[in-house]
């Protein structure tokens, strides 16, 4: 078949999180090792006000700690075990700063999707402090933001336009590629169940990417590359991979 054949990104949902601790460097390295082309992360402040990787505002499912993120220094953050969902894994696993991810991409080439926790806390001034740092390391063309947290994205846009944004959608919206364009986001993060065929191929046709989260059925991931959707946010890397190496054979 001629012509460029368009493959659909897969972004691991907390680094490779169906087998190692989310959120931590063992996670994203193993998604770098599972060939994903990028990873997806959540930041919070710390009580010190520094940048931290971290999913919940409380720390008690993920790691060893008990109370909010945002009453904890990151000295303290850093000494719970943020890997006591996997009693297996051997060495001790910390909570992230985002400067160490950062860092990490250096040496890489993955793309980089920063979810900002802030619809339950506000964190007063943290969009200024993850710009400062993305721009500190020179990767603002390999970060995308999201949030649910709309008003904080068209934030960062404003402070950097040239960070790309992107809208988290958890129910169906009318025509979201107009309101992103609305909104200067190149593209929309919406949950999988919100983002039938016929809304993923209108956005593609406005040049708006779509990038569904969290996708782990086989079924659904094939209706993606099907309709060479952007890219999607999945917890299995691996499997995602395999299966779109079968799926570019086919189609070549």
């Amino acid at each position: 078949m001629g012509g460029l054949i368009v493959m659909t990104e897969v972004i691991a949902h907390r680094g490779y999180s169906a087998k190692f601790p989310e959120n931590t460097m063992k996670a994203f390295k193993e998604a770098e090792n599972a060939n994903a082309d990028g990873i997806e992360l959540d930041i919070q402040l710390s009580k010190d006000g520094e940048v931290v990787v971290i999913h919940d505002e409380k720390l008690n499912r993920t790691t060893s700690g008990k109370g909010y993120v945002k009453d904890f220094t990151l000295q303290e953050l850093k000494k719970l075990d943020a890997g006591i969902l996997f009693p297996d894994l051997k060495e001790k696993q910390t909570i992230p700063t985002l400067e160490e991810v950062l860092a990490w991409l250096t040496t890489n080439t993955l793309t980089c999707n920063i979810e900002l926790k802030n619809g339950v806390f506000r964190y007063q001034g943290m969009e200024e402090k993850v710009i400062q740092l993305i721009r500190d390391y020179s990767l603002s063309t390999r970060v995308v933001f999201s949030s649910f947290n709309h008003y904080s994205i068209v934030h960062c846009y404003r402070l950097a336009p040239e960070i790309e944004i992107a809208p988290l959608l958890s129910e169906g919206l009318y025509m979201p590629w107009v309101y992103s364009a609305s909104i200067q986001a190149k593209g929309f993060h919406p949950h999988y169940l919100a983002a039938p065929n016929e809304v993923i191929a209108a956005s593609l046709e406005a040049g708006i990417a779509v990038r569904p989260y969290t996708v782990n059925k086989e079924a659904e991931m094939e209706r993606l590359f099907q309709l060479e959707c952007s890219a999607f946010i999945t917890d299995q890397p691996t499997k995602a991979v395999e299966l779109r190496k079968k799926y570019k054979k086919d189609k070549a």
